[in-house]
């Protein structure tokens, strides 16, 4: 497919190569027809890109502050590689289009290929010929519908939306302010509910588009007109009963005249990005209202609802996000709407980065602005080359990537592609645009539509899995069916039942004297602290007692590492690294777990996010695991005290070691052991020596399990490998 794409380094758009992005369960895929394009939103990120870096944390202060407080937690050097990796990275635009489906996921009903529909969502309904849409974000077109007007449906619904928060009445008095296509949609469908219309802008050629094409009863331009005056004649005198918002400025001139101009009791709803500066006297002597819109409805932002395809019940939530785009497509049926007379611009696919330069340079006049697609779409292939190289290397090791989110980007892609015994065959994401983008800018060969294709190309004797959780188990265990060496990313799987078929399949190799290396990325084993601490105890230190310190921090409910398909939850997606290095650190795998967690009334609040656990290792050594989620955010992160054979080790953060013996040493050894792992796999797979055993590895991830267990039931669990046997 060819997709739209963004460097926020310097704003450049460009048409990207890349292939198709994956369809999944509940999602629909669409060949697009015609998208159209948000000038505020899109034309905002164009503008910001163009920034200087310096202009960019201007204009983006949460975000520097975000930076800032990275460098505390990763240090200067990754922080940078992180920050470089977004801004030279390609980001995905549009939101709104139309298309003919072409194929429906496992779950959907209702579609069909063929079916006429709109499409919603940032990072699914882009400016793209081919798009993955989950259900919910879909919306049939009635008969009689035109493409080009239904490409505007998410737009018009972020109106709607806008609309329903102000709950206007027959005969009432509205005024819009910010007369941009949402603006001019807004007073359309506030017509369409029997309100009488007032439009503002600073623009005479949008107020003059609102006066035609909005419907508007009476309109007036700002900075040149006495439009308050206006409004109140309008308004017979006494005031207006609400305002619709949908300026974008940073200035809180819009919220101060919607105070000015509204009735006592009247109602302001903000639908644009502006300054939100209330004041106090008019907002409090008139007891008005005011709400800010969010999008294009309920649902916006709930991943449940998004991509988890679970739709609100219809009696509890009336209008949700995909219920909106639904009633605005049923007004363009009847005729009650119309958005086509807003289009003042039409770019072919292949020339839409012109309508983005159109856009940052201000150099005409624009209102909606349609991009359209050739008809037939383009043909789907197998592979996008994406470097120069078409053959692996003699003696190289070829290393394939399934998944490559922000941290695959920072910290396991640079050290597999700077080893000078690998070389980057194939790479998958599941948008596809990342790995186009990644691809071509790190050497890859080629860019492929699945895992499964990465898997089989003749460049891949390595996999990294380093995508989403629940796909781990399954990818490592396709990769070692096939003989592939394969680094996943913790955790190695999320269920029993995946992790008795790894072990199962590496039995199986073992016996027959084809194990290929597996190594999951337990990273910290391999810290330059780590190997101190274990090298100050010795190779047989005798039984340790470990206690370990983690200060979590919260991830809100609604992140799919909390969701228990696709993210297993943060035991197993990440106690797993700390159970791993306290083996690590005494020799032996742990036998016994058990766990507790608080109890809490707070919603907001992950009970088993905050858990104290118990281990007890084969060779008599015992760890307390204290993982805490409500702490403080300044703590460092991870604290271990070691102690055993008359000696102790304190490792704080990954960044110094303090060893006590016969004297008091403290060591600075900053870094988490990402590149030492990686380049520990590679040595394995050239010695034929796996750097952790699997049995090993096997004990870790079934430990995690039962603290899971644990705190379900209570009690001590036992952690047994005889308990992953079963008929080879």
């Amino acid at each position: 497919m060819k997709i739209l794409a963004q460097t926020l380094k310097d704003g450049a758009v460009r048409l990207v190569e890349a292939p198709a992005p994956l369809l999944g369960p509940g999602c629909v895929r669409v060949r697009t027809l015609v998208s159209a394009i948000s000038a505020g939103t899109e034309g905002s990120k164009i503008t910001t890109g163009r920034m200087s870096l310096i202009g960019k944390a201007r204009a983006k202060p949460e975000q520097a502050k975000q930076v800032l407080a990275m460098v505390g937690q990763l240090g200067l050097r990754p922080t940078i590689q992180k920050v470089r990796d977004k801004l030279e990275g390609a980001q995905p635009l549009g939101y709104s289009l139309a298309g003919e489906v072409i194929e429906v996921g496992a779950g959907v009903e209702g579609l069909a290929p063929g079916d006429l529909v709109a499409c919603a969502g940032g990072g699914y309904a882009n400016h793209a010929d081919e798009v993955v849409v989950p259900v919910n974000l879909v919306a049939r077109v009635p008969a009689g519908v035109s493409p080009d007007a239904a490409a505007m449906t998410t737009l018009a619904a972020i109106a709607l939306q806008g609309v329903r928060l102000a709950a206007p009445t027959l005969g009432e008095n509205a005024v819009v302010v910010g007369l941009g296509a949402i603006g001019v949609m807004a007073c359309q469908l506030l017509k369409a509910n029997g309100c009488r219309v007032f439009a503002a802008d600073i623009d005479p050629v949008a107020v003059e588009r609102a006066r035609g094409t909005g419907r508007a009863d009476a309109a007036g331009v700002l900075g040149t007109e006495p439009v308050e005056a206006m409004v109140a004649d309008f308004c017979r005198g006494h005031g207006a009963d609400l305002v619709l918002i949908c300026a974008a400025t940073a200035s809180s001139e819009p919220v101060r005249m919607a105070g000015r101009v509204c009735r006592q009791r009247g109602r302001v709803v903000v639908v644009g990005a502006v300054g939100m500066d209330l004041p106090r006297s008019d907002y409090y002597e008139k007891e008005l209202s005011f709400a800010v819109s969010c999008s294009y409805g309920p649902g916006r932002y709930d991943p449940t609802y998004e991509e988890g395809g679970l739709d609100y019940p219809y009696g509890f939530v009336r209008w949700t996000e995909g219920r909106n785009m639904q009633a605005v497509l049923d007004l363009m049926g009847t005729g009650a709407f119309d958005p086509l007379p807003l289009v003042t611009h039409r770019f072919p696919f292949a020339d839409a980065p012109r309508a983005y330069a159109m856009i940052a340079d201000r150099s005409e006049p624009f209102c909606g602005i349609l991009v359209e697609y050739p008809a037939g779409g383009a043909a789907r292939v197998a592979a996008v080359p994406v470097s120069a190289a078409r053959a692996k290397s003699e003696g190289k090791i070829g290393v394939g990537f399934a998944g490559m989110g922000s941290f695959a980007q920072s910290f396991l892609l640079p050290p597999f592609r700077d080893d000078a015994r690998t070389e980057l065959g194939a790479i998958f994401t599941r948008t596809g645009l990342t790995a186009a983008d990644v691809g071509a800018r790190s050497g890859f060969r080629d860019a492929v539509g699945s895992a499964e294709a990465v898997i089989a190309h003749p460049g891949t004797d390595a996999l990294v899995v380093a995508t989403r959780h629940d796909q781990h188990g399954p990818l490592a265990l396709a990769a070692l069916e096939a003989g592939k060496h394969v680094f996943v990313e913790k955790p190695l799987c999320l269920t029993l039942e995946e992790l008795r078929a790894i072990a199962a399949v590496c039995r199986r190799r073992q016996a027959d004297g084809t194990m290929p290396v597996l190594q999951v990325g337990f990273n910290r084993r391999f810290s330059p602290s780590a190997q101190l601490v274990k090298k100050h105890f010795g190779s047989e230190p005798g039984p340790l007692t470990m206690t370990y310190r983690v200060a979590a921090g919260r991830i809100a409910k609604g992140h799919w590492t909390q969701d228990p398909r696709e993210g297993g939850g943060r035991i197993l997606g990440e106690v797993c690294h700390f159970v791993d290095l306290m083996q690590f650190m005494c020799g032996a795998d742990p036998v016994a777990v058990s766990a507790i967690a608080i109890a809490t009334t707070n919603a907001d609040v992950t009970a088993a996010d905050n858990v104290v656990i118990s281990l007890r290792f084969a060779d008599g050594s015992v760890g307390s695991l204290g993982y805490f989620a409500e702490g403080a955010k300044s703590v460092p992160k991870e604290r271990l005290e070691v102690h055993g054979a008359g000696r102790t080790a304190v490792l704080e953060n990954f960044q110094a070691v303090t060893l006590y013996g016969g004297r008091k040493v403290t060591k600075r050894c900053p870094g988490k052991g990402h590149a030492d792992e990686v380049k520990a796999f590679l040595d394995g797979i050239r010695g034929g020596r796996a750097p952790i055993a699997v049995s090993s590895q096997l004990s870790t991830t079934l430990a995690t399990l039962r603290i899971v267990e644990a705190l379900q039931t209570g009690g001590e669990l036992a952690v047994d490998l005889a308990d992953l046997a079963g008929d080879d």
